[in-house]
């Protein structure tokens, strides 16, 4: 089975305690081409990632002797994969410190397994089928569109799927006031952990990969009582 018509064949690793749900998770995301691999605790999750990295990693947030949050802390120490969240409570703090941490999507149990789906769908696809294969340069800071990758005086970010949006969507829009609700639309539409908060957080992480000074922006200059505009000028040299 395809999605839009085009075959998946991703891997996928599903790092849940609840047995039946990976179980679940596992018949039913292979009948969208997706090849699910299971781990009930965090040490196992940890060590098929790194044995074998998946396309996507479907994370719970309550799991046993470690958390969610922490796990995927390990993970983004090492990895730039994918990450969705699973959560009982689906508390918008727990979207506002994901988030922090480099999460990409958010689902409150119990869920829909199609809505994951169309999540994942999403999520893979900002990763892999982003504007064309432009190559935008602002001086230093260079992104590649096609391959989703941006550096920085030639040094590789290592950004999250939010940040690489964000990111790509200001180079896209350079000299352009955006609204924080722009960037949530952009980003996901209303299911972005829908809040100003949420969009300052991110803004505030990508700064610090891009070791922009929020005082003298070299990138990203704050529109106080607006959102924020991307100040760079295109171009090999900056100017």
């Amino acid at each position: 089975m395809t999605l839009e018509g085009r075959p998946l064949n991703k891997s996928v690793l599903v790092i849940d305690d609840d047995a039946k749900l990976v179980a679940l998770l596992t018949s039913y995301l292979g009948q969208f081409a997706f090849d699910v691999r299971g781990a009930g605790t965090p040490e196992l999750g940890l060590a098929l990632l790194r044995k074998r990295p998946p396309d996507l990693v479907i994370l719970d947030v309550m799991l046993p002797g470690k958390s969610g949050f922490d796990v995927a802390r390990e993970i983004r120490r090492e990895s730039d994969v994918p990450i969705i969240m699973l959560t009982a409570r689906g508390d918008v703090t727990d979207r506002i410190v994901g988030l922090e941490i480099g999460a990409d999507d958010y689902l409150p149990k119990p869920f829909e397994p199609r809505e994951l789906v169309a999540r994942m769908q999403t999520v893979l696809r900002r990763g892999g089928d982003l504007s064309g294969k432009s190559r935008l340069v602002f001086g230093a800071l260079t992104l590649d569109a096609g391959a989703r990758r941006a550096s920085l005086d030639g040094a590789a970010l290592d950004l999250s799927t939010f940040e690489y949006e964000a990111l790509l969507l200001f180079a896209q829009s350079a000299g352009r006031v955006l609204s924080r609700d722009q960037i949530i639309d952009h980003l996901r539409g209303s299911e972005f952990a829908a809040t100003d908060r949420a969009v300052d957080v991110l803004i505030s992480r990508l700064r610090q990969k891009l070791g922009d000074d929020p005082k003298h922006p070299r990138f990203i200059q704050t529109v106080w009582g607006t959102g924020y505009t991307f100040v760079a000028k295109p171009g090999a040299d900056g100017g």
